[in-house]
């Protein structure tokens, strides 16, 4: 839709050009006026597909229910690895990382725009910020496992379980807010409300 309108207002331009330099003696003003309503056609047009495609965004980014459940058991998983750790054997501390955590944060990570769309670019920062200083830290404890650093993978493993739960804390805010702010593209000033 978007497209014909660009071509719309393209053949609007050129049309009502055309009509004011055919004739040396003055514009064809109902040629002029065709060419001017093919124009505002296309700008229509085009404005249709922009509220189409934020609605569009709108539905796409859903509820965040799913994110925030993957995120409780990324936590929950997180802290309770910690509060294990007296008990666990540090040489296969990565192999229980990965068979607890990879599909988790893969999942999350696949669908982490819904945030931005939902809530928002500061709100997804505010999220993703600490979930990634999380993932990162536990990375480390994960090769500090395989490379026998016993103290490092414990220390790192409590702070990821921090930082998971910050990230959790803000997803969960960021849901019970009630309204996200309107979805808007600088490119044109629409916003989803019109």
């Amino acid at each position: 839709m978007k497209r014909l309108g660009y071509l719309l207002i393209a053949l609007g331009f050129l049309g009502g050009a055309l009509a004011s330099v055919i004739r040396e003696s003055g514009v064809l003003w109902p040629h002029f006026a065709l060419g001017l309503g093919v124009g505002v056609a296309g700008l229509v047009l085009v404005r249709l597909g922009e509220r189409q495609r934020i609605q569009t965004q709108r539905e796409a980014a859903g509820s965040l229910e799913d994110l925030i459940a993957t995120l409780e058991r990324i936590t929950a998983n997180s802290r309770q690895l910690d509060a294990e750790k007296a008990h666990l054997d540090p040489r296969t501390l990565h192999t229980r990382i990965d068979a607890t955590f990879r599909r988790d944060l893969a999942h999350f990570m696949a669908n982490r725009e819904r945030i931005i769309h939902a809530c928002g670019l500061q709100a997804y920062a505010d999220v993703m910020s600490p979930l990634a200083t999380g993932e990162r830290y536990l990375n480390r404890v994960w090769s500090a496992s395989t490379d026998g650093y016993v103290d490092e993978a414990w220390a790192y493993l409590e702070r990821a379980a921090a930082q998971f739960a910050e990230a959790y804390a803000h997803l969960t805010r960021l849901a019970s807010s009630g309204q996200p702010p309107a979805v808007s593209d600088q490119r044109s000033g629409l916003t989803a409300e019109g």
